[in-house]
């Protein structure tokens, strides 16, 4: 099946510089983001307090928000999560307090401003586990660049590995940029779609690169730009096929998913878009500029003198 009728012939190397400048602009965005807003972490990092309630009838968010600010917690978070009968409370951790009797007291407080509440559920992490996890975050994405800098340095010559490594670390970082935008929760969900996002975005590279080989190798006569154009033309259709199907189901995820899955679904969602966008305008760029030319994906000449002289 082909999303195009005929290959197109986009002169995407042409544009490489413009690429680069809207690349780097959405770096430089990201860490000015970093910097001045920072992430909005979730339990997961932060530990504290979070609990699920649900209530006989719709929720009064600002009842609810002033019952337990009277009961001590004011930078409490309150939301709707999934329908509008149930909320979320998050509370991030006070140093010298007891998360347990923290969520008691938030409990009790919302039961007295409204009967017939149900807690469905209650989770606390402590802080300690919470810059564990952080810490375990940040392995694993370190880890996970050097695995696949290891598998792409073996399925291709290094240009175009350091190439595919440099484009899968351009898309974790601005989807860190969105996040801090939006101020979305960032916890362990997030984290799992950045890592697919990584994988997903190299499987999208080493398609282009596979198709780059094939047709350095059989052609001779046109420039390394021309040469990855066609490969990426080529390509094109199977890409984009790829990633609207992708987006379709994670779009539904995103809206009925319902809250809990928010952040999972959106971080996949923009992660999408990005590594789409840098396996077809940045990764082969990179790669041109590093100078890729044929002769770099020939097999090594045999010395013949060498084979005769072996007894």
């Amino acid at each position: 099946m082909e999303f195009f009728k005929k290959t197109p012939r986009i002169p995407f190397m042409g544009k490489r510089a413009w690429c680069y400048g809207f690349s780097t602009f959405l770096m430089v965005a990201t860490l000015v983001l970093l910097v001045t807003r920072g992430l909005n972490f979730g339990i997961d990092f932060t530990g504290g307090v979070v609990l699920e309630l649900a209530y006989p009838d719709t929720a009064d968010l600002d009842k609810a928000r002033a019952a337990v600010s009277e009961a001590g917690f004011p930078e409490a978070q309150i939301q709707n999560f999934g329908t509008s009968r149930d909320i979320l409370v998050r509370v991030l951790p006070r140093e010298g307090e007891d998360v347990v009797q923290i969520a008691t007291e938030i409990t009790d407080a919302l039961r007295a401003a409204q009967a017939g509440i149900e807690l469905r559920r209650t989770e606390v992490v402590g802080p300690q586990v919470g810059e564990e996890l952080t810490e375990q975050g940040g392995l694993a994405m370190l880890f996970t660049f050097i695995l696949i800098l290891i598998y792409i340095g073996f399925r291709f010559e290094k240009k175009m590995g350091v190439s595919a490594v440099i484009a899968a670390i351009h898309d974790p970082i601005v989807i860190l940029g969105f996040f801090a935008l939006t101020q979305m929760q960032f916890d362990l969900s997030v984290l799992a779609a950045i890592l697919a996002v990584i994988g997903y975005s190299i499987n999208d590279t080493v398609v282009v690169f596979d198709r780059v080989r094939e047709v350095f190798v059989a052609s001779r006569k046109k420039t390394s730009a021309e040469m990855i154009d066609s490969a990426v033309n080529e390509t094109l259709s199977r890409t984009v096929m790829t990633s609207v199907a992708t987006l379709i189901v994670v779009a539904a995820l995103f809206i009925f998913g319902g809250e809990a899955l928010k952040g999972f679904s959106a971080a996949i969602l923009v992660g999408v878009v990005i590594g789409t966008y840098s396996s077809i305008f940045v990764a082969g760029a990179l790669a041109l500029d590093m100078k890729l030319k044929p002769t770099d994906l020939m097999p090594p000449v045999r010395d013949d003198k060498e084979l005769d002289a072996i007894p």
